[in-house]
């Protein structure tokens, strides 16, 4: 076999393909995937073709995924960015809806692991939320939550911090390592939580929006923020939403604006894990 042949068929193996096809990806716009610890469900932000901002769920069923559908929380308002909590019983989101602070919030609301049943959402507070956007929360395996915000100051734009979900220490910001003058938001952590994967750029153009990655040393910082090469940032114009499945750290998922791979104005893409 042809060097180009065996060249062909190793970037068709690693070449970002749709999550879920008809179930996930759809003619509407799909962002960040989470992903329940014990496998059962998939959550993600949909943004509908008639513009409406909803969390949708599809579950395991005896044959195959269930329909999509917006979880029991939804609102009329917009409801964005789901994240599980590392045990599976809270899901972390944002929402415009009235309680807030003000702008998007960062809100959690408890999930029973065995009916799957979603309790009331609370808002996480003013440690948290500001009269300005929260977006994308991330909770970590050692109990703290990764987020961005355009109203605790920074760099410019949105910024990511970093705050304790328990007690009442300040957020912290996750520094120049990682937060620049443009947009910085969507974080993830890769397995082990040494690497972080965000995206950077100009997120109202949605011009050069890619996703990075940087290193946290041993004195906690991030440092040696660098854009990811292929086959991440597949689109020119927007590339968000990073994610990884616990029961699949091998396979790394991101959302992007790749029209030859995917179904719909944004899709969710799954690709072998970067490297760090």
């Amino acid at each position: 076999m042809s060097l180009s042949i065996l060249a062909a068929l190793a970037l068709a193996a690693t070449a970002p393909k749709p999550l879920l096809p008809g179930i996930v990806d759809t003619p509407a716009t799909e962002v960040r995937p989470a992903f329940s610890p014990d496998g059962r469900c998939i959550l993600w932000g949909s943004i509908t073709t008639q513009g409406d901002w909803k969390i949708l769920q599809t579950c395991r069923e005896s044959e195959g995924w269930s329909k999509p559908a917006p979880v029991a929380f939804d609102t009329p308002a917009n409801e964005f960015d789901p994240a599980f909590s590392p045990d599976g019983r809270t899901v972390y989101f944002f929402s415009n809806r009235p309680g807030g602070a003000g702008g998007d919030d960062l809100w959690a609301v408890e999930r029973d692991p065995g009916t799957l049943a979603f309790g009331t959402p609370r808002n996480l507070g003013p440690r948290f939320n500001t009269a300005g956007d929260e977006w994308a929360p991330s909770p970590t395996n050692d109990g703290k939550l990764i987020f961005s915000s355009n109203g605790h100051g920074g760099a410019g734009g949105q910024d990511l911090f970093e705050g304790d979900l328990a007690g009442d220490a300040p957020v912290r910001n996750l520094g120049p390592g990682v937060n620049g003058p443009k947009d910085d938001f969507d974080a993830a952590l890769l397995a082990g939580g040494k690497s972080l994967v965000f995206a950077s750029g100009d997120l109202k153009a949605e011009t050069g929006v890619l996703l990075h990655v940087a290193r946290r040393g041993a004195d906690g910082r991030f440092t040696g923020r660098r854009a990811l090469a292929a086959p991440v940032n597949c689109s020119a114009e927007i590339n968000n939403g990073p994610a990884i499945d616990p029961r699949r750290p091998e396979v790394f998922f991101y959302s992007a604006y790749c029209p030859a791979l995917g179904l719909g104005r944004m899709d969710i893409f799954e690709v072998p894990v970067p490297s760090r």
